[in-house]
């Protein structure tokens, strides 16, 4: 049975894959505050600035597989994947590191699959390529680069954040001319397990097999909560009337139907 450290097991992502992957693997995990659903044994403490740390539960667990959903900030989280990379060069480990469509908001023309070069403009997205070519440079073939959109889950600060506006009333901005894909947290997890036990490499990109522009998907959202659109305020990306892309979109096709979702099945699920 294969051992598999998740780093940020507490967080969203990281609570999905603990329910996915609790069958059928040998599951370790790391949090910040909140203690997860693993035995006392099986879950650690540890903060992005504690590389030491880090090393001494990579060298007793000696996972076979490391998934990194960390949040955090920028400067410590690079220096801290890079220390991971190291640690782990030199043994067969294999890490899956989640990514962002930010890698590509320097290029909103069109939608952007595994091919294309990453091109960004935010802060994010520098880092994340910055974390991907650490990454790559020490590791090559054994790191998986899965870039996701936005994840929604029944539990997400998104999911709250609309129903507090609705109970508040409280306008909420969203983009009329942002064509979008989204993800959601347990069909995540299913999808990284197929591609785990599959063994798929490289680079990933995950989303909907569908596109909705932000604000349609976030009109037919609040609908389906029993709310009305007049608490949207449609706003044009870039201050133009022209069509935007933050789409992340695959010309791999390894994932069967049955793992892939639309948006509609999302919000379906989310309600």
């Amino acid at each position: 049975m294969e051992r598999v450290l998740i780093l940020g097991a507490s967080g969203l992502v990281g609570i999905a894959l603990l329910n996915e992957f609790k069958d059928g693997f040998d599951l370790y995990g790391t949090y910040s505050t909140s203690l997860i659903s693993l035995p006392d044994e099986k879950q650690f403490q540890l903060e992005i600035q504690q590389i030491d740390k880090l090393k001494e539960i990579i060298r007793s667990i000696k996972p076979d597989i490391v998934i990194s959903c960390l949040r955090g900030d920028f400067d410590p989280q690079l220096k801290f994947h890079k220390e991971l990379a190291l640690e782990l060069q030199h043994t067969s480990s294999r890490v899956y590191y989640f990514s962002t469509t930010n890698v590509f908001d320097g290029d909103f023309s069109r939608p952007h699959t595994e091919t294309d070069l990453p091109i960004a403009e935010s802060d994010y997205g520098k880092f994340k390529i910055a974390c991907e070519n650490i990454l790559k440079e020490i590791l090559n073939e054994r790191v998986m680069i899965i870039r996701i959109p936005a994840i929604w889950g029944k539990n997400s600060p998104r999911l709250n954040l609309i129903k507090e506006s609705i109970e508040d009333n409280k306008v909420m901005d969203v983009y009329s001319n942002l064509v979008c894909n989204n993800l959601l947290d347990v069909q995540l997890a299913k999808q990284l397990r197929f591609i785990i036990k599959n063994q798929l490499k490289g680079i990933i990109h995950l989303g909907t097999k569908d596109v909705t522009t932000q604000g349609q998907f976030f009109e037919q959202l609040i609908n389906k909560l029993g709310s009305d659109k007049s608490i949207i305020r449609y706003q044009s990306s870039q201050d133009k009337d022209v069509t935007y892309y933050f789409q992340l979109s695959s010309n791999r096709g390894d994932l069967p139907d049955s793992l892939q979702s639309k948006n509609e099945d999302i919000i379906d699920y989310l309600v």
